[in-house]
This record gives structure tokens, C-alpha cells and sequence, in this order.
């Protein structure tokens, strides 16, 4: 089926003919993405002449990264080349001057044929045996210092230790500490993927992606300038995991103690959500309120654990106790261990420097039950298990 976005309810009747059916007339941008990216049958976007520009590449952006496969032309009352180079910048297919129908039918005829082409290679991958797509574990806690990047880099090294290709991305785009955990010098940072919006590849993803050599994880990680967090639009995220997770198996995502625009769109696409919680009122109380947050915003429960981090030590708070604050189970439970932030200082995470460690140890427990078996993955016993092996980036 094929939207039309133009300003007449009436438009369908002009340009029926030349795209071969009664296209389905909208003229709202939001109510169109929302209409292509939840219908499958719709293969198709037409946009009228007296769509402004910017909000026609605007949308075209959008359905490159979230829906490849829906072509989108452009109608204009006379073609110039700026906005032909706008247009096929943002990933519109071609653009057609309005009153040439025999133009747009040819057009809408390629159109059909390159989209038949993606769906088609889409069907065959799906059906070789392998995921396309990979799993977006993004990491939360209300609250500061309850060891969310310890949990992340962690959980995240021990994936990439175990033979999956992993990326650890930094959310913190103002204080984040992954890199610098993992003493890390990336050459590039999530702020150089801003240039590349609307157009991020795999290219694009190896430009800025360190590695961390003993796991072969890959890290993307936040400018070292503060001031530059506020120069990273929200859409820059959202297309940087859609992007990672069609080259990873999984993204993990490390994040700021709030919601914060970039959050809540990692939150959005993520498949799992692990929900860091300590022994301490402040942490338990803010970690309610943002459970309560989630199910406004329509969370799904089943996809966020609860993962205790330090446990065991004795504040006059104990684990039942943290589950009834909650109103949700503790999935996981790791350790206070001296180990941790040694290994940390070391710049190695603590399940690769002392794999034997019981915080390591539940972490692996973690990683292995909460993640790999969760998607299907098949664990296998190993003598180095969580010692770390050498991959290649992306």
C-alpha cells in the first residue's frame, strides 16, 4: 500500500493511475512515520508538492534507519539541485516534478522493484539460520554510584569473552566513565556520529569504536568535553542502535542516573532492561520511582530485571526488604567484593582479571541467564570460560 502525504483529501484521485492504485492520503508527518513503521503492507510513500523540504528529509530519514525497505519520492512543482541533493541525501529515492505522471509511474515501478529486492534479501537472512538482528541491553538506576558502569562493562566483556560480537555504548555523554574504566583512548567519540545522521553505516560505526584488546569488546564512548552532550540530538541515538544492532549481537548500553532524552530513547528500543538497585534507602526509593516511570511509559515488566549490586553487606537493609520497596523480585544478586573496583583501577573488568572472584562469578550468572540464555543462546561449558579472546571490530 502506498501513502500519500499531501494537504487535499481528495489528491489520491491524481495520482491513482501512475502508482497503480487508490494511495492512502495523510497530512500529518507524525500520523505517516507511525503508519509505515507499525504496517507491513505499506511499501510506499509519496509526498506532495506543498510538503516543505525539511519536513519531507526529515521524515525520510527516519524510514531509512527504521523502515529501509519503504521507498519514499518526492513531488515538487520544479526540480532544482539543491533539493534534489537534499532529497537524496536524507534517502529519498528520486524526486519527480508534479505534473509528470508518466515519470512518477516509472519511478514508483523502480521504487517497487529495489523494495521487493530488500524484502526479499531480508526474508533469506532471516531464514540462514542467524538473528539479523541484535539485542539492545541497556543498564539504569536512578541513583548514582550503585556501580551501573561496573555492572555494564562487566556484563558486556563477559558477552564478547564468550564469542558474541558486543558493543558497549557510553549514554553518560557527560561524565561517562566506560573508557576510561577500561583504559581506553578512543579516536573517536559519540559526537563525530552527528555528522553522519541520517546516514550512519557499519563504516561509520568502525570510525569511532575502541576496542578493548583481552575481550575484544567494542566501546563507543562520550566526548570528553561536557558541553558537547547537548549537541547530540536524541534521533542520533536511536539511529546509532538500530545501526549497531544489525552488526552486533549485542549493544549494551551504559547510562546517566536520569531521563534523560537519550535514555528514554535507548529505554525505547532496548529488548532488556537491567535495573541496578544497592542497600541504601535513597537508591531503593529512586529506583521505585523510576519502575513507576516505566510503566507509565508502557515498559514492558517482563523485559527489566532487578540486579542488586553489593550485596551482602550490612547497613540494616536487607534483600526482602529491597523487593518490597520495589514490588518486583531480585533477579540477581553481586557480591561486595574488594576485587571489583581493584580490577577497575586496573582497567580490566573484574570477570576477565579474577574470574574467580564471586562478584564475577554472579555476574557471569547474570550475563549467561539473564541475556544469552533469555535470546536463545546455547551456553557451553568451558575450562577458560570468561577469559578473554581476541575478535575483530564491527
Amino acid at each position: 500500500m502506498t501513502i500519500l502525504w499531501d494537504f487535499d483529501p481528495e489528491a489520491h484521485h491524481t495520482y491513482r493511475y501512475a502508482l497503480g492504485e487508490s494511495p492512502e492520503v495523510m497530512s500529518h508527518g507524525p500520523s505517516i512515520l507511525k503508519a509505515a513503521e507499525n504496517g507491513v503492507g505499506h511499501r510506499m510513500v509519496v509526498i506532495g508538492a506543498d510538503i516543505d523540504i525539511e519536513s519531507a528529509c526529515q521524515l525520510a530519514e527516519r524510514l531509512r534507519v527504521e523502515r529501509p525497505e519503504v521507498g519514499v519520492l518526492l513531488l515538487r512543482h520544479r526540480l532544482d539541485v539543491n533539493v534534489m541533493s537534499l532529497a537524496l541525501r536524507s534517502g529519498i529515492r528520486e524526486v519527480v516534478q508534479v505534473d509528470d505522471q508518466t515519470a512518477l509511474a516509472e519511478a514508483a515501478r523502480r521504487s517497487e522493484a529495489l523494495t521487493a529486492q530488500l524484502v526479499r534479501e531480508g526474508d533469506e537472512g532471516e531464514g540462514s539460520g542467524g538473528s539479523r538482528q541484535g539485542k539492545v541491553i541497556t543498564v539504569f538506576s536512578a541513583k548514582g554510584g550503585v556501580g551501573k558502569t561496573t555492572v555494564s562493562t562487566n556484563v558486556a566483556a563477559h558477552l564478547a569473552a564468550s564469542g558474541a560480537r558486543t558493543l558497549l555504548v557510553d549514554l553518560d555523554l557527560m561524565f561517562g566513565d566506560v573508557a576510561i574504566s577500561l583504559q581506553l583512548i578512543p579516536s573517536g567519540t559519540v559526537s563525530d556520529l552527528v555528522s553522519m545522521r541520517g546516514h550512519l553505516d557499519r563504516a561509520g560505526l568502525e570510525s569511532v569504536v575502541a576496542t578493548h584488546e583481552d575481550t575484544g569488546l567494542d566501546v563507543i564512548a562520550p566526548s570528553s568535553d561536557p558541553g558537547e552532550a547537548e549537541r547530540v540530538p536524541a534521533d542520533v541515538i536511536l539511529e546509532l542502535l538500530r545501526t549497531a544492532r544489525s552488526h552486533y549481537a549485542y549493544v549494551v548500553v551504559d547510562t546517566p542516573p536520569s531521563f534523560t532524552e537519550h535514555v528514554l530513547t535507548a529505554l525505547d528500543v532496548s529488548d532488556l532492561t537491567l535495573l541496578v538497585a544497592t542497600l541504601d534507602i535513597p537508591a531503593v526509593k529512586n529506583l521505585r520511582l523510576a519502575i513507576n516511570t516505566l510503566d507509565t511509559l508502557g515498559a514492558s515488566a517482563e523485559s527489566r530485571v532487578v540486579v542488586l549490586n553489593r550485596a551482602g553487606v550490612k547497613v540494616g537493609l536487607d534483600s526482602d526488604e529491597v523487593e518490597t520497596a520495589l514490588k518486583q523480585p531480585i533477579s540477581a544478586s553481586i557480591p561486595n567484593d574488594l576485587g571489583v573496583p581493584k580490577a577497575t583501577n586496573r582497567g580490566y573488568p573484574i570477570v576477565v582479571q579474577d574470574p574467580r572472584n564471586p562478584a564475577a562469578v554472579a555476574i557471569r550468572e547474570l550475563a549467561d541467564r539473564e541475556v544469552r540464555t533469555r535470546f536463545g543462546e546455547l551456553i557451553q561449558e568451558s575450562p577458560r570460560r570468561g577469559l578473554g579472546r581476541r575478535r575483530s571490530k564491527v
